[in-house]
């Protein structure tokens, strides 16, 4: 599955959002800061999930942003599709299904196309916030910032066609 740059940033800063649900709005700078990341791509990405009701912003000397509904209530599908678009690694559902049922020769294919884009959909679809930063999630509390070059528990994940993984590899 491809996510983006910008997808995984708006994952990150919901997660972090989540963390302090119910404590007020959190300044940009703040989830800047804790999560690594850059400041004024961040202010673009909460605009966006500002514009699709996912965040809210608060004015003010205790202003910031925070989450507009609750953890639970936010799929992880939802806000990949809104910062990368549909969630199918091979294209989406229905252009698959036309080609599965008009390229016979290439069915098989198509097929297994279609059973990975709806494996990953579902698991994207039945995810929350709250799942992520819920009390099981040993990450879930994070008292210090992020150092960038400690990454020994990330997976290589494609990120834009090309793999990212730690330095140790």
């Amino acid at each position: 599955m491809k996510i983006s740059q910008k997808g995984l940033y708006a994952l990150q800063a919901m997660m972090m959002l989540a963390r302090h649900h119910n404590q007020g709005a959190i300044r940009i700078r703040d989830i800047a800061y804790e999560e690594g990341l850059p400041e004024k791509f961040l202010e673009l990405i909460l605009l966006e999930l500002k514009n699709a009701r996912m965040v809210e912003s608060v004015r003010g000397a205790k202003g910031g942003y925070q989450l507009r509904r609750d953890p639970s209530d936010i799929h992880l599908s939802e806000i990949i599709r809104l910062i990368d678009g549909p969630l199918a690694p091979f294209g989406d559902a229905e252009q698959l299904r036309t080609l599965i049922h008009r390229d016979e020769e290439h069915r098989a294919l198509y097929q297994i196309f279609l059973e990975v884009r709806d494996a990953a959909a579902r698991i994207l679809e039945h995810r929350t916030l709250a799942d992520l930063v819920g009390p099981k999630n040993p990450g879930a509390k994070r008292s210090q910032r992020k150092k960038k070059d400690h990454e020994s528990s990330v997976l290589p994940m494609v990120v834009h066609g090309s793999a990212s993984r730690s330095k140790d590899e």
